[in-house]
């Protein structure tokens, strides 16, 4: 689906009408002529393909896909005003606020900036002119009257408070794209755009399953997913990246606007190749183990808390030899082919198992288990696509574990 890129001066204007409901009384509001705000939502109408107000003697009134983008548009300048009020806070400003004077191009600039770190390589990226990015976010520097921009030898970087408004115009962003696909959806759209972040036990069989369901439901969907770091992938999904996480939980969740669901629980294990030294034995000690070394996740998961927990009790961690990886495959290559251990879930090994590969050791870890679910933004407004890949993850999470097993094995 191709985005449409609204202009703000527009959408404050059908905002300011829907609430009115009334072109003269929401003229004064916005400080736009009446033929302007007119031609104004006629051009938003064109764009959009739907008629937003039904146009009465009593005033005008939000069609359904007025209501629609209402929601929308009201959640988006919501995240602009709040970064705004958070980068004069973060510049120490009381100044009067500048929601209402930026524009879309100039908001694009900064975001171009941002991830660019050069006006070259954000013009080239953003398909814009040097010049044209250059003034633009400037322009909106200058409104804001504040530094913005500051030169590094490696390039531009922005101000603590330019970070802040970049922040929250993701998040704009991220409504307006939403609320176009909403309105698609009214026409019986079956595509849609969603996005996943997501952890290594998930891409064993929940997500795979789930994907395959959603494009026989919606078979123009498109599906992004997204790996990596647990804290980046929080990062994505808080800046409107991603639209959802599934993976591991955290019992320590460290931002507040983030809300986790869980799906099941899953043991956790100790394994090694077939033919190592310890498969045989019986009641093997956490002491014994800390004679090998060991293939363990990065320090920001839960089961590597876990295993520096549970070896700190009987040796110095730094006398432990450690690969940091969570790539199966890695896991698989290193441990079949020496003598390392690794601590995993019981779900995520469970075709080593089957095949041979690697064998569970005799090592009590009852009560150790990572909680698996999935996160998404405390207020997120799922689109039509987005709601139903969600659904089908608690479905697929929610599968007996003898289930999961057989999921696993085929």
């Amino acid at each position: 689906m191709q985005t449409i890129d609204l202009n703000l001066r527009h959408l404050r204007a059908f905002a300011e009408v829907a609430k009115c409901g009334n072109i003269t009384v929401a003229s004064a509001k916005v400080h736009l002529s009446q033929p302007a705000i007119t031609q104004a939502i006629a051009k938003l109408e064109r764009m959009l393909g739907h008629s937003l107000f039904d146009r009465r003697n009593a005033g005008l009134f939000l069609t359904q896909p007025g209501s629609i983008l209402h929601d929308r548009v009201n959640r988006a300048l919501d995240h602009l005003k709040r970064g705004v009020r958070r980068s004069q806070t973060r510049a120490n400003q009381k100044a009067k606020s500048y929601d209402t004077l930026v524009t879309s191009s100039q908001l694009r600039a900064l975001l171009s900036v941002s991830e660019a770190g050069n006006y070259s390589l954000a013009a080239k990226y953003s398909g814009l002119s040097q010049p044209s990015i250059y003034r633009s976010s400037h322009e909106l520097e200058r409104i804001a009257s504040t530094p913005f921009f500051e030169k590094t030898p490696q390039g531009i970087n922005l101000s603590p408070a330019a970070q802040e408004l970049a922040d929250h115009t993701h998040l704009m962003f991220y409504e307006l794209r939403q609320a176009q696909e909403d309105l698609r959806n009214l026409t019986g759209f079956d595509g849609g755009h969603v996005t996943i972040g997501t952890m290594p036990l998930a891409r064993s069989y929940m997500l795979p399953n789930a994907i395959n369901r959603l494009l026989e439901e919606r078979p123009k969907a498109n599906v992004r997913v997204v790996d990596g770091p647990y804290l980046d992938l929080l990062k994505g999904l808080r800046l409107g990246h991603l639209d959802m996480l599934i993976g591991a939980l955290r019992d320590d969740l460290p931002v507040r606007d983030v809300t986790q669901t869980l799906l099941f629980s899953d043991p956790l294990a100790i394994f090694a190749r077939a033919e190592h030294p310890l498969c045989s034995r019986k009641n093997i000690s956490a002491k014994e183990m800390s004679e090998y070394s060991w293939v363990v996740p990065r320090k920001d998961t839960p089961t590597r808390s876990y295993f520096d927990n549970m070896m700190a009790k009987v040796t110095d961690l730094d006398d432990i030899h450690v690969i940091e990886t969570s790539s199966l495959v890695l896991i698989r290559g290193l441990l079949t082919g020496s003598d390392r251990l690794t601590i995993s879930s019981s779900h995520q090994m469970m075709r080593e198992e089957k095949l041979g590969l690697l064998k569970r050791l005799d090592f009590d870890l009852s009560g150790m288990v990572r909680h698996i679910g999935l996160s998404a933004l405390s207020d997120w407004h799922p689109t039509k696509t987005q709601k139903c890949m969600w659904d089908l993850l608690q479905d697929e999470g929610s599968k007996p574990s003898s289930r999961k097993y057989e999921l696993l094995l085929k």
